[in-house]
């Protein structure tokens, strides 16, 4: 006699494939395996892909609360100065990234005053992604700050940039007389991550300066490199950077190495 069939809709058999991509997302915030209808991806999936990607580009043109910045930057104990770049607005700096790697016209006059003679100034800009400094750049700092001022570093007052690229940091450590720049700034939002911080260190920046001539720590956010890792690796790079007198290709970067040290 036939079984007799209970109400209801049965769940589907387990799938070991299925069940091998599920392990896998929870070690990655990358889209793997991802479900499919035919030849095209399922409805879920889909509609969360756009979703990320809709978030992406409003990261990159939110402006930057500057003012509220500051605020929080001050809490650090240390005084803050607010620029501008030479991108007049978020459209300008987008399409023309020359203007956010130069300084506004009125900015010498502003920095004037606090030159001085200090081993680094830390500049804090939107970059491609203004939530990402205005959430992680004061966390990360108030670590940094504090080993910094225990061994007795000169540091500048902190600069805080509208509409800037990696390189407006050249200028502004110039003009203060810093040995080193370290820039705070908003990469570019995937689809993972819309609020992304990059910290870009370079020793005794110059016109003549290029990329090469920098150290990146990257993925600054809690979900991926956290603040206190990532305010470890900095200090790490600005010992080295400070001991060795120089930056970018010819510096080895060993902070991962020493993290992986401590586990």
């Amino acid at each position: 006699m036939a079984r007799k069939r209970q109400s209801g809709k049965l769940p589907p058999p387990p799938q070991p494939h299925d069940d091998l991509w599920s392990k896998l997302r929870r070690l990655t915030a990358a889209r793997i395996g991802l479900a499919r209808s035919g030849a095209s991806l399922a409805t879920a999936p889909l509609l969360e892909l756009r979703l990320a990607h809709a978030r992406a580009r409003d990261a990159v043109h939110a402006p930057l609360d500057a003012a509220r910045l500051v605020r929080d930057l001050e809490n650090l104990g240390a005084p803050v100065l607010s620029l501008a770049s030479a991108a007049t607005d978020r459209p300008r700096y987008l399409m023309r990234p020359d203007l956010g790697r130069s300084l506004a016209a009125d900015a010498a006059a502003v920095l004037a005053p606090h030159a001085g003679n200090y081993d680094v100034v830390f500049v804090v800009s939107d970059g491609l992604s203004a939530r990402a400094v205005a959430a992680h750049a004061e966390p990360v700092l108030a670590q940094v700050l504090a080993r910094l001022r225990a061994e007795h570093c000169a540091i500048a007052p902190l600069v805080v940039v509208r509409h800037g690229r990696v390189a407006i940091g050249d200028a502004i450590a110039t003009a203060l007389h810093a040995r080193i720049a370290v820039t705070l700034i908003g990469e570019r939002p995937g689809l993972s991550a819309p609020d992304s911080m990059g910290a870009y260190l370079t020793w005794q920046p110059a016109p003549q300066t290029t990329d090469a001539d920098r150290n990146c720590i990257s993925n600054i956010r809690p979900e991926g490199l956290g603040y206190a890792d990532a305010a470890f690796r900095l200090v790490h790079l600005l010992h080295a950077i400070r001991a060795r007198r120089l930056s970018g290709v010819r510096l080895k970067d060993d902070g991962d190495r020493l993290l992986i040290g401590d586990l």
